[in-house]
């Protein structure tokens, strides 16, 4: 399959997955609001997701994927389907070990993380509470990531990609048919996120075996292959870990601020977080197992072939997108987020969080290109001493800037040190000679960001005529709202016709192909 197919269904899910995404954080707006109980409920979803995005979706993934692939290119499928049980076995154990050392030791980890509130008992045991009630959640998705690993080395993306579909159909029945059945809405959310893991942990199961990968469990056992997924998983593991921890200091400092910080960075980022889950998370699942077949295969002309491509992608997205959130934040908070307990300070504070977010857009996907090129070769060492070094700067600029910009000074270190990470990622492939950029990528990203400019001023200059709409009534609001993005959306493919930055037949060219020519063209 051709990278473009690849992204364009994985895409294709995502979004789907980010639409209801974002009526779930709607109705989250709208019900918990931005205040103790929703900070919360958000302390308690970021704790799992901070371990699943450590071990499962960032060291297990990076480590498991390129020793199946490689063991199924060699040793064909039996072996690959007996590491692959020997590695669900091996990670079971250690889920269960976690989930209930920290179903005991939650109180002291919340205390650590928050302060315990500035001592408000209340919000901190509410945030105990339901930190053990999302906390199993890890187990499943951990689980989950293997097993979309597998769909993922096969080329089966579409139903590692409609995971998420679940989650937020479970989150959105939990708010508008449960949120006062329980104490607090939050409560009921805190369930339906751990049922949500359940759910997908049974639909990727069986969706391995319809393609034959029934995984049977097994005594757990570190077999030579699981040992050199292993020894490549430390190095990333800890890679992570830094990136994951620079995101709970984050909540950590964020905790100490005013009520309502932790909301405001929360639903910025998710907006922040649309086209770099849409496309960024696609670009990352889909080139990890086709750099690693690449490399397997000894075709490098392939491999820089299909990165080169995957940054055009990004990039054609990306670019546009972060100027819009940029030029227009406060119209897209306002009318999504603001109703009942999400007021309109609330609205400009997200807004400015979001502006200083998109300013690393480009950034976050590029990284998701970027590291398979490290990961898919087995080197994982050498993204996190790029990591290490990204950390120290997002927390020397946190200290600095939250002095003068409270959480928005937060969101700016974050954007500011994924760009030092990029940078250190693109120039040691470079300098190793395991990626160049062709001149066609460098070409277009001047022509996307020429367009992405003419599209800034065009919102830009629409936000006056439309100021009364977006002020009005809900239907006027949405009016409003769906004027500036067509506009933007419009004038920034007419621009991108113009310039000749995109054309249907190369994209068509580029959804049927799968193998690189002879030579690319190198700057």
């Amino acid at each position: 399959m051709s990278i473009g197919k690849a992204v364009a269904i994985f895409s294709s899910f995502t979004f789907l997955s980010r639409i209801l995404g974002f009526v779930r954080d709607i109705l989250s707006a709208s019900i918990l609001g931005a205040g103790f109980v929703a900070d919360c409920f958000f302390v308690a979803l970021k704790l799992p997701n901070f371990f699943r995005r450590l071990f499962a979706e960032g060291a297990f993934s990076a480590a498991f994927v390129p020793v199946f692939t490689a063991t199924l290119t060699k040793d064909g499928k039996e072996e690959a389907l007996s590491f692959a049980e020997s590695a669900f076995s091996c990670l079971l154990v250690v889920l269960l070990s976690l989930v209930a050392l920290m179903e005991v030791f939650a109180p002291g980890l919340i205390y650590i993380l928050t302060g315990g509130f500035g001592d408000d008992e209340v919000k901190f045991q509410l945030a105990v509470l339901l930190t053990r009630f999302t906390f199993p959640f890890l187990l499943c998705v951990s689980l989950v990531s293997l097993l979309g690993g597998i769909l993922n080395a096969l080329g089966k993306f579409s139903e590692t990609a409609a995971t998420p579909i679940i989650l937020n159909l479970c989150m959105i029945s939990a708010l508008i048919f449960f949120s006062n059945s329980m104490d607090t809405p939050a409560h009921s959310l805190a369930i339906a996120v751990t049922l949500a893991g359940i759910i997908q942990l049974i639909w990727l199961y069986f969706a391995c075996r319809r393609v034959g990968y029934r995984l049977r469990l097994v005594m757990p056992k570190v077999t030579p292959k699981v040992k050199q997924m292993l020894v490549i998983m430390m190095p990333v593991a800890l890679g992570a870990g830094v990136i994951q921890v620079n995101l709970m200091l984050d909540l950590i400092l964020a905790a100490r601020l005013p009520n309502g910080s932790i909301s405001f960075l929360f639903y910025a980022d998710r907006l922040n977080q649309l086209p770099v889950g849409v496309i960024g998370v696609a670009l990352g699942t889909v080139l990890l197992p086709m750099l690693a077949r690449n490399i397997a295969e000894g075709n490098d002309d392939e491999c820089n072939y299909n990165q080169n491509r995957a940054i055009e992608l990004g990039l054609f997205l990306t670019v546009p997108a972060a100027i819009a959130f940029m030029v227009v934040p406060y119209p897209l908070i306002h009318v999504l987020f603001e109703r009942n307990a999400f007021t309109n300070t609330d609205s400009w504070q997200t807004a400015y969080a979001l502006m200083a977010y998109a300013a690393g857009l480009p950034a976050y996907v590029l990284a998701k290109v970027f590291s398979p090129g490290y990961f898919a070769r087995q080197d994982t060492k050498t993204p996190v001493k790029y990591a290490m070094v990204a950390l120290v700067v997002n927390m020397t600029l946190n200290l600095i800037l939250m002095q003068y910009f409270a959480h928005v000074g937060l969101a700016m270190a974050t954007a500011i040190s994924a760009w030092l990470n990029v940078a250190l990622l693109a120039g040691g492939l470079i300098r190793r000679g395991h990626f160049r950029f062709d001149r066609s990528v460098l070409i277009r990203l001047g022509k996307y960001t020429l367009a992405s400019a003419v599209m800034g001023g065009v919102v830009w200059g629409l936000m006056a005529p439309v100021s009364g709409l977006i002020a009005g009534p809900l239907l006027m609001k949405v009016t409003g709202l769906l004027i500036l993005i067509s506009s933007g959306v419009g004038s920034y493919i007419v621009m991108t016709l113009v310039t000749g930055a995109f054309r249907l037949r190369e994209m068509k060219a580029l959804l049927r192909r799968k193998k690189a020519p002879a030579a690319d063209n190198a700057s």
